[in-house]
This record gives C-alpha cells, sequence and structure tokens, in this order.
C-alpha cells in the first residue's frame, strides 16, 4: 500500500513505504521500514515499549528524540529526494523546513487529478503509483505517462491558467502536494530546485513542440487524403472547390483569360459492365495518366467524380481551349487503343466541354456552362469537343 496507519496509545501516525524506484535497494526488509519521515522531518514511533527513529529503527533516549543526532542523516535524506526530478541535488537541509509543510494525498485507479476549466493550485509529485496525461478527454489515447519521481500541474501554475489536459491516476498512487506559494518558497530557498523546475519547464514545452510537429504531419497527412483521389492520384472534388474558385478570383481580378474543360469518358457503364469493375478502374487510371501528359503543370487537374475529370486552364481563352482539347480528346482514344494494358481491351473514348469565364461571372458560373456544353458533346454523338 502507498500509505498505512501505525496506531500508538495517544494518537494515529500516518507512515509511508519509499517506493524501491526511489530507495534503490533490493532488500525487502529495509525497503519496508523505510518511511516518508526520513524526508518530511523524523517522528518517533513506539515499538515494544520502546521509542524508535522511523528511518533508522534505532532506540532514540528519552530526552533527546528530536536531537539532530538521531535524525536521519543528510546524505540518506538526498538520496530520497533524488530520486524526485524537482529534488534532484536539492541540500535536504534546505527544503526540510518546507517540505513539512506539504501535504500527501492518495489517489484510486481512474480518480481524476487534474482536468481543464478547475483551477489548479498545487504540482504533484508521484511518489508511488502511476499518472496518465490525456489531452481533449479521458477517453482520448494517454498522451504521457508521470511515473515515480515526476510531476504535474507545474504549468497551470508558472502560466496562473487552468491546466491544459487531463490528468488521472492509472493505479493507487501517492503525492506530495506543493502548494504554489511553497513552490515559489522552495525556489527562492534552492538554486537547485529552481534549476530543476526550468528543466522539467524546459522538457513540457519541448514535449508540446513535438506533439505539434507530429500533429502538423498528421494534418498534412489527412488533407492530403482528402483533398486527392485514391484511384488516380489526381485532386478529388474537395480539391477542385477548394483551389478553383480562388483561381478564378485571381483570373478575374487581373483580368486574365481562364478556360475550363469538363472532360466525360464515353459510355462507361458499359465498359464496366462488359469488362468488369477492375478493368473499369485500370481505364480510368488510364485517362488520368494520359491527361497528366496532356496539361500544363500549372493547370488544374481533378476527377470531378466517377467518369468525370475537369481542367482549368488559367490564362488560356476559349478559342485556344478548344484546340487543346481536341488535342487531348485524340491523345486518349490513340494512346488507349495502343495501350498494353491487356484489361483494357477496347480504345476509349471521351467527350469535352469548354467554356471562358466571363469577367462578370465566377467559377459556379464557368461551371454550369462547361458542364451544359459536355451535354452538347454528348448529345452531338460523343467523342467530341463542344464549346
Amino acid at each position: 500500500m502507498p500509505g498505512h496507519l501505525k496506531r500508538t496509545k495517544r494518537k494515529v501516525i500516518h507512515t509511508f513505504v519509499i517506493p524501491l524506484e526511489l530507495y534503490g535497494t533490493s532488500s525487502p526488509i529495509r525497503y519496508r521500514r523505510r518511511c516518508y519521515r526520513a524526508i518530511f522531518g523524523v517522528k518517533p514511533t513506539v515499538t515494544r515499549g520502546k521509542v524508535r527513529c522511523l528511518a533508522c529503527r534505532k532506540p532514540l533516549l528519552k530526552g533527546n528524540i528530536l536531537s539532530a543526532q538521531h535524525a536521519t542523516n543528510s546524505d540518506y535524506q538526498k538520496s530520497l529526494l533524488s530520486g524526485l526530478e524537482l529534488f534532484s541535488g536539492v541540500c535536504p537541509d534546505d527544503v526540510q523546513e518546507l517540505l513539512q509543510k506539504c501535504d500527501r494525498c492518495d489517489l484510486e485507479p481512474g480518480e481524476l487529478l487534474l482536468s481543464p476549466g478547475n483551477k489548479n493550485q498545487n504540482v504533484y509529485v508521484v511518489l508511488s503509483g502511476e499518472l496518465h496525461v490525456h489531452v481533449g478527454s479521458t477517453d482520448s489515447p494517454v498522451l504521457a505517462t508521470m511515473e515515480v519521481g515526476e510531476c504535474a500541474g507545474e504549468m497551470s501554475i508558472i502560466e496562473d491558467r487552468d491546466p491544459s489536459a487531463y490528468v488521472v491516476a492509472s493505479q493507487p498512487t501517492h503525492l506530495l502536494v506543493i502548494h504554489k506559494d511553497i513552490l515559489w518558497d522552495l525556489v527562492n530557498a534552492s538554486h537547485e530546485f529552481s534549476k530543476n523546475l526550468l528543466v522539467v519547464l524546459s522538457e513540457r514545452v519541448r514535449s508540446h513542440n513535438q506533439f505539434i510537429a507530429e500533429s502538423i504531419g498528421d494534418w498534412r497527412k489527412f488533407e492530403k487524403h482528402a483533398t486527392t483521389d485514391a484511384l488516380t492520384g489526381l485532386g478529388n472534388r474537395h480539391a477542385m472547390e477548394e483551389s478553383f474558385p480562388r483561381e478564378v478570383e485571381r483570373c478575374i481580378q487581373s483580368e486574365c483569360p481562364a478556360s475550363l474543360i469538363m472532360i466525360d469518358v464515353d459510355y462507361f457503364k458499359s465498359f464496366n459492365d462488359m469488362f468488369g469493375h477492375v478493368a473499369g478502374d485500370r481505364a480510368l487510371s488510364a485517362v488520368a495518366k494520359i491527361l497528366g501528359n496532356q496539361f500544363r503543370p500549372r493547370d488544374l487537374l481533378v476527377r470531378y467524380g466517377g467518369d468525370e475529370f475537369a481542367v482549368l486552364l488559367p490564362g488560356v481563352g476559349a478559342e485556344e481551349s478548344l484546340t487543346i482539347a481536341e488535342r487531348v480528346r485524340a491523345a486518349v482514344s490513340g494512346d488507349t487503343a495502343d495501350s498494353d494494358d491487356s484489361l483494357i481491351q477496347i480504345p476509349i473514348r471521351v467527350s469535352m466541354g469548354v467554356a471562358e469565364i466571363d469577367s462578370n461571372g465566377n467559377f459556379e458560373t464557368l461551371l454550369k456552362a462547361a458542364d451544359e456544353a459536355l451535354y452538347r458533346a454528348k448529345d452531338a454523338g460523343r467523342n467530341k469537343v463542344s464549346d
């Protein structure tokens, strides 16, 4: 147990077992007999009628119980403190009086210690057990683990703000509770403590920066997936809705022409029914590759959906766009007719509709005009280009 009650005839004295990680000994007997009073000030207890020191277990002279010569020696106290990241290298004599003013508390597994929206006044040092840190909610994945010797709550004290994360006990946990007023007194009392606090804060900032960098990387990955068509590798409709209106508006503002070409694979449903969906996917990928080779790098090419593609040509007027579209149509038919892909057994044909932006228009009007031109190409017998 993190703590137990030792009863005497007159009062109850709280004693606490030192975690093996802090004490650094393999002896279970010595391990069990040490207590945190060695850090926070030695108090006597009665064993078989004799007054003994809780730290060293030696009998104490009746008139000399609280004498310094029977108190736990400084080296022993320092060895205990060195296991706590805030107290590493700290001289026990500098902080012992302040540590006696600190409280301690126990948490059960799942018990909440810190949470956003709840003001925090303390720094908590893990003496035994373990804490988990969650961001957003306690149901989110564990972001960090606070083990024996580590601390929590210092950032909200320094910033004078509510905690930014949820801190929850993952197992029975015993904590040293340092009130913010005592924290500042410790800073004033010990140079080593101040340095340790700065190191802890630096590690927190470094950890936060790393988390942000990883989050940005994930965000970019998700963004790419959200705007990229998985089959063809082209931009998808979402990418079109983001980039096309912005580019059209830029062309209008600079009085630069721009044209939109809508492309539809002819009789694609029949192709799928005849050769299967795998062959259909291969056909769309082949068309996408040809289109990518036919247009300029600055042209915005996307898979609009299903068997439709769209490409925006900044700086190109309607007449030139018709010429480009006719060249692309012929390239698709010729290249797929000579395809080495055994699944593409017949040439693939496309219909194309071309429209130029009007100075008083916008992307929506341009899209509507190009779509209407596409339908005219289909009505004219397919495998054609129309404006």
